[in-house]
């Protein structure tokens, strides 16, 4: 079984393939003959996520979804940071009751 910071760790990698997507896109809007870039996200059995990049079949761009998909992966990177700290303090916690 993985730790809660093993599936954050998992969650801020799959916040950064995301925002390296978007970015990517963004900045090729006006690249002639451009497929843009979408990340995948996958659940792992013991917990977490797996995330992969695929290049879209079709042809352009999409500014809309692509500063969304922006905005997602930033709230997605803080939220899963925000456990990674979480789950730091309480084992600190843990540590200093045993200590």
């Amino acid at each position: 079984m993985s730790t809660i910071t093993a599936i954050a760790t998992s969650g801020l990698r799959a916040a950064d393939a995301a925002m390296r997507a978007s970015a990517h896109n963004l900045a090729n809007l006006q690249t002639e003959g451009f497929r843009r870039e979408r990340v995948v996200h996958t659940a792992q059995a013991d917990g977490g996520v797996m995330a992969s990049t695929v290049r879209a079949q079709e042809q352009g761009s999409s500014i809309h979804e692509d500063l969304v998909a922006q905005l997602q992966a930033r709230n997605a990177f803080l939220a899963n940071l925000a456990v990674f700290r979480a789950g730091s303090r309480a084992a600190g916690s843990l540590l200093d009751v045993y200590a």
